[in-house]
């Protein structure tokens, strides 16, 4: 993908809804087919240290431990998925591959053996430092005010990325939130080329 297939102008905001929401629909829709085949599916995910459970980092994201657990992260989902698809569904695109792959990769590399990690919040954390971190990569200010007021919103939950909650799989926190940062920065690419930041907030 190039630089300049990631500046195009981004979205309208009912079509940066609509995706927005379509891929947290796609979510449900895994959870009820999940839940339909009894759980089964929660087993494909993430397995530290185990070759098999290497597959699990393409499905991780896609499966919750429960309704519960889907609504929890559905609308932080929503909401930091909407702002992220304004700036156009490649930027989006491209954010999301890489926070789901470094999320992934440093579950399985530092999590707990014998555990298995799903759900989308490793997704919800790179999002999150990906828009409190891009503005100030980029310096542009309408980018800035977006990372104050989503800091200001969510900011309370980067504490996941700490160990001490038990069942909670605070390496893909972790992991997610540096894939959001190294997004931000190799993404946005701040001074480096100021080209790279004609894209809507």
């Amino acid at each position: 993908m190039t630089q300049s297939a990631l500046t195009r102008t981004g979205p309208s905001w009912a079509q940066a809804g609509v995706w927005s929401a379509g891929f947290v629909a796609v979510l449900w829709v895994a959870e009820i087919v999940d839940t339909l085949l009894g759980n089964r599916l929660d087993a494909e995910g993430i397995r530290p240290g185990n070759p098999d459970g290497l597959s699990g980092i393409a499905f991780a994201p896609l499966l919750h431990g429960g309704f519960g657990h889907l609504v929890a992260n559905s609308v932080p989902l929503l909401v930091l998925g909407f702002l992220i698809l304004l700036s156009g569904v490649a930027r989006w695109v491209a954010v999301t591959t890489l926070v789901w792959v470094v999320a992934g990769v440093g579950t399985w590399l530092f999590g707990g053996i014998g555990t298995v990690h799903i759900g989308a919040s490793g997704l919800v954390f790179g999002w999150l430092t990906y828009l409190i971190v891009r503005g100030f990569v980029t310096r542009r200010p309408g980018q800035i005010a977006v990372g104050f007021v989503v800091l200001m919103m969510y900011g309370g939950a980067l504490w996941g990325v700490l160990p001490g909650q038990p069942g909670v799989s605070w390496q893909g926190h972790l992991f997610g939130a540096v894939g959001g940062v190294l997004a931000a920065w190799w993404l946005s690419g701040g001074r480096r080329d100021e080209r790279v930041d004609r894209y809507r907030v």
